[in-house]
């Protein structure tokens, strides 16, 4: 095994988005942690809250919200899914990925780390990272914020061995009685005999040194990813505009993301409920051209949404929820993978639905009917194989055009030719149409229909698709 640790040290805060800065998190009267621009100004954890407000009288403050914090650690436990599927929380502040099984897949420890780091700072997140055979050691490593990574056991010894023993988190108590000793560093304290470790620390830090060292079996438990995804987020303040709301939205859809991938599913649609302090929640739903799991395609459509949206009241919440899912299918991908370029038909239509409204842009489906007239409809999904076997022959053999007259146009006949700017030379057997007679005299239907259809090309080389029944011969498509 292979272990990722991420610690987020100023979690208590960096879980309170699109708020001003300088600003605080305090607790028990203390801050507790402060941002770049507060530390800038003389503000440092630890300090009594009358004298951060007196090195920064506008520091913006807020009391510690625990449950807050717990929801983000889970939120970003479900972002980190597209990476490994075995994710263990370590609160306050701390996740444990199993990268192990992963590393062919991301190109490498260096790759993982790369994304990893990419993500956290796309979403606002302040990391320390490390990566370790045991989980304990990564956690350490994270803790002292050295960015280590130790891919073999052989490695690790050197590592730990440097840290000092403020790393582990021990109580203040045990570590004061560490400096007593004269020990300054961790390697200095396992050198020492374990049976006299035990009589003078006690069992629990000497069973810490053993398993960070891999002498000791440790496994954390794994994060059990929901079997359906909420997720919920407070804002500091309000946020009166919708534009305000992309970055706070774009940490829900993150944490989608990873959550589609870890579970091997793929979204049809979402809604992301506003909760505002003085009026109803209101509802922004969100629906995709096609079955996706892909972030950045995500945020855009919300972002096209928000532009387009004005907020009833301000907003103090958000919550996100998948309400449409479906099974990811498994594909066989070549052994050359070849990158398209561009964002993709689904992707650019549901941006223009966004924009221009669900009614203004419709699609074409094919329909399981042989007759021209009822072999397409207006739907809302893209067609799928199911409906491409249900076709005619001649229609998946691309003998039809894709495009149709809105009615048969009467053509002439000559010497027992049919004439459009000239004779038409028909290339194609007839293929026999006899269908309809259950809807024939109903509104808005073809009706019983008896043709012969085939491909033809005039002199100018246009290519036309022709008919022929009691009436006479009839031009009723064009080919591109």
């Amino acid at each position: 095994m292979l272990w990722l640790a991420l610690h987020f040290p100023l979690l208590p805060l960096e879980a309170l988005p699109s708020r001003q800065s300088p600003s605080a998190v305090v607790a028990r009267g203390r801050v507790l942690a402060c941002d770049r621009a507060a530390a800038e100004g003389g503000v440092a954890p630890g300090q009594k809250l009358s004298t951060a407000l007196g090195l920064s009288p506008g520091l913006a403050v807020f009391e510690r919200a625990v449950p807050g914090e717990v929801r983000a650690l889970e939120t970003l436990a479900c972002w980190a899914g597209r990476f490994t599927p075995t994710v263990s929380l370590r609160p306050p502040a701390m996740l444990l990925l199993d990268i192990g099984g992963c590393l062919r897949l991301f190109g490498g420890i260096e790759r993982i780390v790369e994304a990893v780091r990419e993500g956290c700072a796309g979403q606002g997140w302040t990391l320390a990272w490390a990566v370790a055979p045991t989980p304990l050691a990564a956690v350490w490593l994270a803790q002292a914020g050295s960015g280590a990574s130790a891919a073999t056991a052989a490695e690790l010894p050197a590592l730990l061995g440097a840290l000092p023993p403020a790393a582990t988190g021990w109580p203040a108590e045990l570590l004061a009685r560490i400096e007593s000793f004269g020990l300054r560093r961790l390697g200095e304290l396992r050198a020492l005999p374990t049976a006299s470790l035990r009589q003078r620390l006690g069992s629990a830090p000497v069973d810490d040194l053993l398993r960070a060292w891999g002498e000791l079996p440790d496994q954390p438990s794994a994060f059990v990813f929901p079997e359906s995804f909420v997720g919920r987020l407070e804002l500091p303040s309000r946020v009166e505009h919708a534009e305000g709301l992309v970055f706070a939205g774009q940490r829900l859809f993150a944490a989608l993301a990873g959550w589609l991938a870890a579970r091997q599913l793929l979204l049809r649609a979402a809604t992301l409920h506003l909760a505002h302090d003085d009026a109803p929640d209101s509802e922004l739903a969100l629906r995709f051209g096609e079955p996706v799991a892909d972030e950045a395609r995500f945020v855009r459509l919300l972002r096209e949404h928000l532009g387009r949206l004005k907020l009833a009241a301000p907003v103090e919440a958000l919550t996100l929820v998948a309400d449409e899912t479906q099974d990811r299918p498994g594909d066989s991908r070549p052994l050359f993978a070849v990158a398209v370029a561009g964002e993709g038909a689904a992707a650019c239509l549901e941006r223009l639905r966004a924009r221009l409204g669900e009614a203004s842009v419709q699609r074409l489906a094919a329909a399981a009917d042989h007759r021209p007239e009822g072999a397409s409809r207006l739907r809302d999904e893209w067609i799928d194989k199911s409906a491409i076997d249900a076709l005619p022959a001649a229609a998946q053999a691309g003998q039809r055009p894709l495009w149709l007259l809105p009615a048969p146009q009467a053509l002439a006949e000559r010497g027992g030719q049919p004439q459009w700017h000239g004779a038409l030379q028909l290339l194609s057997r007839g293929e026999r149409i006899e269908s309809g007679w259950w809807d024939s005299g109903e509104a808005g239907t073809a009706g019983d229909v008896r043709r012969d259809y085939f491909v033809g090309r005039n002199p100018q080389g246009q290519w036309a698709w022709v008919f022929r029944d009691a009436q006479g011969w009839f031009l009723h498509g064009v080919f591109g």
